[in-house]
């Protein structure tokens, strides 16, 4: 049988698809030339004309045929019936779903945690890969050491979230544990180097975060109060929004500073890290942070190469050392890459859903928006409710769209 055999059945189905598209083109253009607008009598350079206008719309008909099918339905599907009750009949209950859904707190845990995915990835993602995209090229092996970065790209996200739940493994305290997480942890068996591993470590990484993510709300804020800048009325709610966001970040990264020195950890023993609240997050970011890294070098390494020599030239004979280089001249000739880095990577981690699922099934406070939308639509079957989070996902992702159109039209400007 075709099906026993996989590679048979995709072989045949690509001789099809391909097959289709080639008869589709060839015969819908004998129809336009030779029915529909004949290159013959009194009307041929007329019927030429036409047929020259209609051409495009025959090779666009297919993908806007397949986008509208599989892109602009499901989106008017979906608004259908988040505004619908399938226990009803699908009776028509307005904004009742989104209503029941704003009433959960498992709702707010994943907007709250995928505020957090969003600020954390992203610049953690972007940042590593210009890091290493400017330190490989200055070193003689800096072809493997990109292979090597760029090769959990290869990987789906579930076999990545499998390696790091072995990582995170933990074992009973008498038995070898064999995740390498918890056996670097029971070398920390209090002492100094407990202090400054757990401790002082986590609060200068929560610091710097504070800081990175007050300067990034700045530079989007500053914009309403400066004088000259960029006033677009309709950008406004996003600058206002991302400052709000930015606020309430830096507000939790140094609470969590704090917390960091009342929080009392026993020693000794083996943790269960993906049941540590709020921890546990950051240890399910890491896994994306690893795999999306290799595609941010990649691109910005890109980018990197790209910038003419003069300018560097220029800069060392003004006296410029090699940070003034890097971050002065370098980082905003190649802006325009890094913002577009950071948004694809902003769009993965709104849809993430495969390392939650895979990990912690969103259990012990690590909820997101995409799994919290699989638990309503396939697990309680409340599509109302499912529906409802999968557009509030779609509302997520528009003020990212409308920001890269309008800087591309700055630049075509």
């Amino acid at each position: 049988m075709l099906t026993d055999n996989p590679a048979l059945l995709g072989l045949v189905t690509i001789v099809i698809g391909v097959g289709a598209c080639l008869g589709y083109f060839f015969f819908s253009n004998v129809v336009l030339d030779k029915v529909i607008f004949p290159a013959t009598g009194p009307n041929a350079g007329r019927n030429i004309n036409r047929a020259n206008l209609v051409r495009p719309w025959l090779f666009l008909f297919p993908a806007v045929f397949a986008l509208t099918l599989y892109l602009a339905y499901p989106v008017f599907e979906t608004l259908r019936l988040s505004l619908t009750d399938r226990s009803l009949d699908g009776a028509f209950v307005g904004f009742e779903n989104y209503r029941k859904m704003m009433a959960e707190s498992k709702f707010w845990e994943a907007v709250r945690n995928n505020m957090l995915w969003l600020i954390v990835v992203p610049a953690a993602s972007t940042a590593f890969g210009l890091l290493v995209a400017q330190l490989t090229d200055r070193i003689r092996w800096g072809n493997l050491a990109k292979s090597l970065i760029f090769m959990p790209m290869a990987i789906s996200f579930v076999g990545a979230s499998v390696i790091f739940k072995l990582i995170y493994d933990t074992r009973p305290a008498d038995q070898n544990q064999i995740g390498i997480l918890n056996a670097v942890w029971l070398k920390f068996d209090g002492g100094i180097g407990s202090v400054l591993m757990l401790q002082v470590l986590p609060t200068l990484m929560y610091l710097a975060f504070a800081a990175i993510v007050a300067y990034v709300a700045w530079l989007f804020v500053k914009d309403i109060v400066g004088k000259g800048q960029d006033r677009s009325v309709w950008l406004l709610p996003l600058r206002l929004l991302v400052g709000v966001a930015g606020v309430w970040l830096v507000w939790l990264s140094v609470s969590s500073a704090i917390g960091v020195w009342s929080a009392e950890l026993p020693h000794g023993e083996p943790q269960t890290w993906l049941t540590l609240s709020f921890w546990n997050n950051f240890f399910l970011m890491v896994v994306l942070i690893w795999i999306q890294t290799g595609f941010a070098m990649v691109i910005l390494s890109a980018a990197l190469r790209g910038i003419p020599e003069e300018t560097i030239e220029a800069a060392i004979i003004d006296g410029a050392n090699p940070f003034q280089i890097f971050f002065k001249i370098k980082v905003p000739q190649i802006m325009g890459t890094i913002v577009v880095v950071w948004t694809t990577i902003t769009l993965t981690v709104l849809k993430v859903f495969d390392i939650v699922f895979a990990m912690t099934n969103g259990q012990w406070e690590t909820q997101v928006l995409a799994n919290y939308m699989y638990d309503k639509l396939f697990r309680a079957n409340d599509w109302g409710v499912g529906s409802a989070s999968a557009i509030i996902i779609m509302l997520l992702v528009t003020p990212i769209l409308v920001w890269n159109v309008y800087n591309a039209r700055k630049e075509m400007r």
